[in-house]
């Protein structure tokens, strides 16, 4: 591959912000509502430690150029079995994020039709859920232009939010303080909120994921990580601070759609509807990215040993069929687990078990600038220790903040993947004796 096809600096810095600006902005305020100043505490904390993992990828792309992405870091330092378990628990994340993208949608939809708001949420979560999975194993793929039109709509909310912010601050700015959080800030909560914000910020290593295809891999990752992960995080403080200082705290909890409820609080009923459109639209596009994603994602995963043959057989139609049905069966699952809550309390939840099944790979990467400042001239790589130092810090700190339940699913998930290790590992070794037989 020459250089003019790889892609560069803005078109990396471009990846970090579309796969890190999600669905779980939208309804994030309300997740957050409960603990009141905690969550603007929680946000700082949560800013200084994705810019550390930030730098733990940055140094991991300019050390190891020739390594493709995170699994071939952790693989390289660590050796086969964490990085077949990091890699697991990234997968066990993404059927996971479905989930959680088609239960935030629902909220959306809700208040763009309100009609629909009688219908059982968990059902209509499934519902959506398995279109998309009907449509990717139809073969029908989402292109490129469908895929930047959904991007631009997902900022539209975004920027309405900010400016409206900004708006109030100039015209009505005792509206700031006319009915403030009254949660009392405490370390529990603060540690509790930055790990439920820090859902929103998974992907920033996304630049490092195609590391192969990038040109001068060990000088544009890095810059593009941290100046992605940089712009991101500014734009979420400020579309998590304005609703939290300018709706009641009791009324943004409830909301399910709290961008919409923002709106119509300032701008009369149904002002929001048309906002939630916007939220809809990019809330659904992401749905079919990711469906589309998990099922490549299982299909090379077995295709290269580490998932059982058959989730890699396709379709007459080239789709991984085995694998979106089975990974659609398990985000079915989390869908009806999560709804014995309300759905916002639902979409916490799962947002908190996709933040804890993606710390093992955030974890096992901090170790591995570890390994190679052991490995490499260590007083010429001392700041290594220090990044790595700093990045495990901050991932220990969110494991300890998402609390017991989130923690033990994941980790019983993460758990399960050792014997499909096994099995997988000793079936490659039956297969090797074969051939030299």
């Amino acid at each position: 591959m020459t250089n003019g096809k790889k892609i560069g600096f803005w078109t990396c810095t471009a990846l970090v912000v579309g796969n890190t600006i999600g669905m779980g902005i939208f309804l994030l305020p309300a997740s957050l509502a409960p603990y009141g100043f905690n969550a603007l505490i929680g946000w700082g904390i949560t800013v200084l430690g994705c810019m550390a993992m930030a730098r733990v990828f940055a140094r991991l792309a300019r050390e190891m150029p020739g390594a493709d992405g995170p699994y071939g870091y952790i693989r390289a330092t660590l050796g086969d079995i964490p990085a077949f378990v990091a890699l697991w628990c990234y997968w066990v994340s993404v059927w996971i994020t479905n989930a959680a993208l088609a239960t935030g949608v629902v909220g959306y939809i809700s208040a763009a039709f309100p009609e629909l708001a009688q219908l059982q949420p968990s059902l209509f979560a499934l519902a959506l859920l398995w279109s998309f999975v009907a449509v990717n194993l139809l073969g029908v793929r989402s292109g490129g232009g469908v895929q930047i039109v959904t991007t631009v709509l997902k900022l539209v909310p975004m920027v309405a939010v900010a400016a409206l912010g900004a708006w109030v601050l100039l015209t009505e700015p005792s509206s700031y303080v006319s009915h403030p959080p009254t949660t009392p800030v405490r370390m529990g909560d603060v540690m509790a909120a930055s790990t439920i914000a820090l859902f929103a910020m998974l992907g920033l290593e996304s630049a490092t994921v195609p590391a192969a295809k990038v040109e001068n891999p060990g000088r544009t990752i890095p810059r593009a990580t941290l100046v992605g992960t940089l712009i991101t995080a500014v734009i979420y403080i400020i579309v998590s601070t304005v609703p939290l200082l300018l709706i009641p705290q009791s009324e943004l909890a409830a909301s399910t759609a709290p961008f919409a409820t923002l709106m119509d609080r300032f701008f009369g009923q149904n002002v929001g509807r048309w906002l939630a459109l916007f939220v809809v639209v990019s809330g659904l596009g992401a749905l079919n990215g990711w469906t589309l994603l998990v099922g490549e994602l299982t299909r090379s995963m077995a295709a290269a040993g580490a998932l059982p043959a058959v989730f890699s057989r396709n379709n007459r139609r080239g789709a991984p069929a085995v694998a979106l049905l089975v990974t659609g069966l398990l985000a079915s699952g989390m869908i009806l687990m999560s709804y014995s809550r309300s759905l916002v309390e639902g979409f916490t939840f799962m947002s908190k078990v996709v933040t804890a099944a993606n710390l093992p790979l955030y974890l096992c990467c901090a170790v591995a600038l570890a390994v190679l400042w052991r490995r490499g001239e260590r007083t010429l790589l001392r700041d290594l220790l220090w990044i790595s130092a700093i990045g495990a810090a901050y991932v220990l700190f969110a494991f300890i903040g998402l609390g017991r339940e989130p923690f033990q699913l994941a980790l019983a998930l993460g758990l399960a993947g050792l014997p499909v290790y096994a099995v997988m590992r000793w079936q490659r070794s039956r297969a090797a004796g074969r051939t030299a037989a």
